[in-house]
């Protein structure tokens, strides 16, 4: 039986991330055309394993919830039979498989993403700052490493991976302060339990309004972190072709504009989502036209831990 062609996953994937990311399908139009059907292959299978962990379709519920471990199951098997080069049924698990055809991606890429999925199966909560930056390089830094590799990032160019990585862990962590009343409602905290000892909020305690002012202080500073990956993402941006430099550039800008408004905003941050309008998008794209004609910024040593430092911790448990 024959899958689908080439045009309709593509086609399916770009349907996937205008419905899903508004910030990131901005970004991907400033791509060449291959490769920004392949970011958005790439985006589809992302974005099917966050729903299917979730039972959800693009953040909406589905319906009833299945068992957790069972959902993991079927995003490792799909994933399997996507490497295999079987179909699977799937549009964005097809589009992974074919996208592993045309770029050197791995499986063990794809599960160093997965194991993030299964982080949150098992209910996991970080305790320290360095827990935090284990989940982020799952959900997120390693996706910037298989991002890369889209984008012909050689394997071996070790530090280009680890810029690429550290713009997945900025965006990381800047989606956690924004949606950090959001997670709590569902149960899950992301924020390290030893930044609310050290700021003697009970625990569980930490969205609750009278802890406001804490929770203000706690988000402040895992924007700061975010920024300083931001910086060593910058760095690598400058490596790449101009286009794709442009396309970096600008969804650093756009991701870190969201911490910015969360931090400016204060104990008023959760009001509404926070969000970037059409305007301010088309801004922040301008910006990093500009900032990717220009001199890179001078190349300095990466924060810690770095992804390698994060991958050895999450395959030592």
């Amino acid at each position: 039986m024959t899958g689908p062609s080439r045009e309709d996953l593509v086609e399916a994937a770009r349907q996937s991330i205008r419905k899903g990311s508004a910030s990131f399908r901005a970004a991907s139009r400033l791509f060449d055309r291959t490769t920004r059907e392949r970011v958005w292959m790439l985006y589809a299978w992302c974005r099917a394993c966050d729903d299917l962990a979730d039972d959800q379709d693009h953040g909406g519920a589905l319906g009833p919830q299945l068992n957790p471990e069972a959902r993991l199951a079927t995003i490792r098997t799909l994933t399997e039979l996507a490497f295999a080069g079987e179909q699977t049924g799937n549009p964005a698990f097809d589009a992974l498989g074919q996208l592993a055809r045309e770029v050197p991606l791995t499986r063990a890429m794809a599960d160093d993403v997965i194991a993030g999925f299964a982080l949150d199966a098992a209910d996991w909560r970080p305790r320290s700052e360095t827990d935090m930056l284990r989940y982020c390089y799952h959900v997120a830094g390693a996706v910037g490493v298989m991002m890369a590799c889209v984008m012909g990032v050689p394997e071996g160019d070790e530090d280009t991976l680890d810029r690429a990585c550290d713009l997945g862990l900025a965006f990381q962590l800047n989606n956690i302060v924004r949606d950090v009343l959001e997670d709590d409602a569902a149960d899950r905290r992301y924020l390290p339990v030893e930044w609310t000892v050290e700021e003697d909020v009970p625990m569980g305690e930490l969205t609750k309004p009278h802890y406001r002012a804490q929770l203000v202080r706690i988000v402040a500073r895992t924007c700061d972190l975010a920024g300083q990956y931001e910086a060593s993402a910058r760095v690598g941006a400058a490596r790449l072709r101009f286009r794709q430099r442009w396309a970096i550039l600008a969804a650093a800008n756009i991701y870190g504009a969201i911490g910015r408004k969360v931090v400016e905003r204060g104990a008023h941050a959760w009001d509404h989502r926070v969000r970037t309008s059409k305007s301010e998008k088309l801004k922040l794209v301008a910006a990093a036209g500009w900032e990717a004609l220009r001199a890179p910024p001078v190349a300095a040593r990466g924060p810690k831990p770095s992804r390698r430092e994060l991958a050895d911790l999450a395959r030592g448990g």
